[in-house]
């Protein structure tokens, strides 16, 4: 089985998906993909917060926690329904990288407008996290804003040499290769570089290979 990891790029209403696989010093492309976050037949999916949004806050809050259940349904439901297809062609997803907006005090922000959009930006990377949780991947979220200095810091890389690898993975893939791709890409690298830190510490001092060597042992005998 090929050991790889999810990179998901939240937007409202899907997320775009990168799948990545090893080595970490130069990550292979295995596919590239868009989920589903909505529910084409309840509308009030694709933009929960808009339909509350002439509420006071604390109400709208209550309101639209019905849409939130469905909608991370929906969430896990599409990411296992990856995971699955994933597996059936000999790749195991070890972990998940969920690139999104950053935490806020949304009670602060007094156009409702805005804030039903900085509600959902926020709401959609939340339900990925949700169906990571629900699938029992691992995984590590990383805010947007901040990810290609977060990745050059931890690959050791300078920016002009991650975007040269992330060009480089683009051509494998083909057209279209937006930012949102990249930023997906990005996101699953990082958590296959958490993914082998991890590895290392659960077997520390066994050494690497025999560390690989068992991941994979039992993922034969799953």
């Amino acid at each position: 089985m090929i050991r790889a990891a999810i990179g998901l790029k939240a937007k409202t209403g899907r997320a775009i998906a990168v799948v990545l696989r090893g080595p970490t010093h130069l990550p292979q492309l295995i596919k590239r993909t868009e989920l589903l976050l909505t529910d084409p037949h309840v509308p009030a999916t694709f933009q929960p917060y808009h339909e509350v949004m002439d509420l006071p806050w604390s109400e709208s809050e209550k309101r639209v926690v019905p849409f939130i259940r469905a909608i991370e349904k929906i969430a896990a439901k599409a990411l296992a329904e990856l995971v699955h297809e994933l597996r059936s062609q000999a790749v195991t997803v070890a972990c998940v990288g969920i690139a999104g907006a950053a935490d806020r005090d949304l009670s602060r922000i007094g156009n409702y407008h805005i804030r039903a959009h900085a509600a959902e930006g926020l709401l959609f990377r939340q339900v990925l996290e949700f169906a990571a949780k629900a699938n029992k991947l691992p995984h590590s979220t990383f805010i947007e804003k901040t990810l290609q200095t977060d990745a050059t810091s931890q690959l050791g890389y300078t920016s002009a040499k991650l975007n040269t690898s992330l060009k480089t993975l683009g051509r494998s893939a083909g057209p279209p290769w937006r930012t949102d791709h990249r930023v997906a890409a990005t996101a699953a690298w990082l958590a296959l570089m958490n993914d082998v830190y991890s590895l290392r510490g659960k077997f520390k001092g066994k050494g690497l290979l025999k560390t690989l060597m068992a991941e994979k042992k039992k993922e034969r005998e799953l």
